[in-house]
């Protein structure tokens, strides 16, 4: 009798845990294969039965939701991030950065979202809210600082991320697409930046672009680079463990 209240915490703690790891693996798994894979593929990758899946996704549809959701939910937690640890203007552009690369292989949800006329529903409405939000705090301390042009709007800088997906696919060498991505968000700064080391990003430089100082991409540190040898992406073992951790998470 006395173990029955501690039975309904668990079994819903178990619940969680088996939709936190359907979706994780429909992320891979639509990434990897695309969106035509049944619910029954996604349960034997994510080693649970079917069941556990139509328990907590009755539908394709409502996972592929869910699934975009959560990748939304993720880029509101990275400008979270870049507000916490950089100035206002380095953050707003590193964050549209981290936007474009993170989206890569969220081109096929686009063509859902633009084929189904029931879109979007209201849990990625929600989130998609969220991410204007955090957007709309990172435009508004950038111009605060006086770091981008004045005119510039929140849904330009949304097109203009996600237009960036578009580049760096259409580019057939990435670090190339992510400079010219770069190049773009630079001309919307109050002053064009013409030296790479005034945009702290995360990205890899082509390779006829020497420069002699980086950032780091957890702390964003400045950082000293050798002539030779390959550049430093860390300042430290600290950082370096926190992104690895991060990493996993995400």
């Amino acid at each position: 009798m006395t173990a029955a209240p501690d039975a309904a915490p668990a079994g819903r703690a178990d619940a969680r845990r088996n939709r936190e790891i359907v979706l994780s693996t429909a992320m891979r798994v639509f990434a990897e294969e695309g969106l035509e894979v049944s619910l029954g593929r996604i349960a034997q990758r994510a080693g649970v039965g079917a069941g556990t899946v139509y328990r907590h996704f009755p539908t394709k549809e409502i996972l592929v939701e869910a699934v975009l959701a959560e990748h939304i939910e993720r880029l509101v937690a990275a400008a979270e991030r870049w507000a916490a640890r950089t100035a206002p203007g380095d953050a707003l552009f590193g964050f549209l950065l981290e936007v474009a690369e993170r989206s890569m292989d969220r081109q096929r949800f686009c063509e859902v979202l633009n084929a189904d006329q029931g879109w979007p529903r209201a849990m990625l409405n929600a989130a998609a809210q969220r991410f204007r939000e955090a957007l709309e705090r990172l435009l508004r301390d950038a111009k605060l600082a006086g770091a981008i042009r004045a005119d510039i709007r929140a849904d330009d800088l949304s097109a203009l991320a996600f237009g960036g997906v578009a580049l760096r696919s259409a580019h057939r060498d990435p670090a190339r697409g992510t400079w010219l991505v770069r190049l773009l968000l630079n001309g919307l700064r109050t002053q064009a930046v013409t030296k790479a080391e005034a945009f702290r990003d995360t990205s890899p430089l082509p390779r006829h672009e020497n420069t002699a100082l980086r950032y780091c991409v957890e702390c964003g540190a400045r950082l000293r680079v050798r002539a030779t040898g390959r550049p430093p992406r860390y300042c430290g073992p600290t950082c370096r463990q926190r992104a690895r951790r991060r990493r996993l998470v995400d």
